[in-house]
């Protein structure tokens, strides 16, 4: 109670709205999202809560600059949980998901940027394979990348068919998979996520007041390699008195109950 707090990816409000709950009328939340789509519905939701609240559009890599408008030095706790949102993968006009066919787009914030369709249109083969692997580890990326690099494609299935019989040898789980995989990649790269997650966790000690908090949530290795290795750097720099020595993850019911938390790691540490 009391506190100030930061939620990094604002979407629906759902970490959001139990974050204002719990530090109550004397706290205050800063909320941001790159997608302006969800503001209304996330303000509503967190105007019923009724405790004090300011909301941004934008994204997090400007974060200090968000503390600083609203008159602030820090927070006591910042939470980021990154990726996609639950909201935008059901959205078929948006590109996101794999299994709703819709335009090639996926970008986070729709007024910027290229879409997924305009980078596959305009990048080279080489470039792709090792956008491939470094956004997700796709072991066929060389195989992939000269036939998806260069090319036109109207709709997420025709991406996803041309992935799929690019590798014919593959069974359904596993091509399914590098579709997921390609998607990730692409979708990483039209919104420049690790990009923006690296300038956050410079910024994040700095955002932070003496013994506040951060915990974040990441869905794949490249993001939580990047967490691990900016919070151990902090550690040894001094500015986080401590910090997780394994992630967090999901139990079984959890998984259960919600599949699409079964990738979730969470890492945290405290301001010195």
């Amino acid at each position: 109670p009391g506190q100030t707090v930061v939620d990094c990816t604002l979407g629906f409000a759902g970490h959001s709205s139990e974050l204002l709950r719990r530090v109550g009328p004397t706290g205050l939340l800063i909320a941001t999202d790159m997608d302006s789509n969800h503001l209304p519905r996330a303000t509503e939701k967190l105007t019923a809560v009724g405790n004090p609240f300011h909301a941004h559009h934008g994204n997090f890599a400007g974060l200090p600059q968000v503390l600083a408008g609203a008159g602030l030095n820090g927070a006591d706790l910042i939470l980021a949980d990154l990726g996609v949102s639950s909201m935008q993968i059901d959205d078929p006009t948006r590109g996101f998901s794999v299994k709703l066919d819709g335009p090639l787009d996926m970008r986070m914030n729709p007024q910027r940027g290229q879409s997924a369709a305009a980078l596959l249109q305009r990048i080279k083969p080489d470039a792709l394979a090792a956008m491939l692997i470094e956004n997700s580890d796709e072991p066929h990326a060389t195989t992939l990348a000269p036939a998806i690099a260069g090319k036109s494609f109207a709709s997420t299935r025709a991406l996803a068919e041309t992935i799929r019989t690019t590798l014919p040898r593959l069974n359904k789980e596993d091509g399914d998979l590098t579709v997921r995989r390609v998607f990730q990649a692409l979708r990483i790269a039209v919104n420049d996520e690790f990009s923006a997650l690296e300038t956050l966790l410079r910024h994040l000690p700095a955002c932070l007041n003496p013994g506040g908090r951060v915990a974040i949530l990441t869905f794949h290795s490249g993001e939580d390699r990047r967490v691990k290795k900016g919070f151990e750097a902090g550690s040894r720099d001094g500015l986080y008195a401590e910090i997780a020595d394994e992630v967090l993850r999901p139990s079984a019911a959890e998984r259960n109950t919600n599949p699409r938390s079964g990738p979730a790691k969470l890492r945290w540490a405290k301001r010195a």
